[in-house]
């Protein structure tokens, strides 16, 4: 309940701040998405690389179970 409580607060507090007229923070804010964009594209783009990576090596795993499997099931 307090989570939900302070979550609420922050919020309000953030539209207020980038309201104008206000703190009139807006452009500050926009400068900041600005600075961000390129940052997050990179994280981004590096978790894709390493769920990529992570996707081949189960593919590759896959296939050498499903060869111990048929190799197992022709020996009996």
């Amino acid at each position: 309940m307090v989570a939900l409580i302070v979550g609420i607060v922050c919020i309000a507090f953030a539209v207020f701040a980038c309201l104008p007229g206000t703190l009139g923070w807006w452009q500050d804010v926009l400068a900041f998405l600005r600075g961000s964009v390129p940052v997050l594209a990179a994280f981004i783009g590096l978790i894709a690389v390493f769920i990529g990576i992570a996707d081949i090596k189960d593919r590759i795993e896959a296939k050498k179970e499903e060869a111990e499997e048929a190799a197992a099931e022709k020996k009996e």
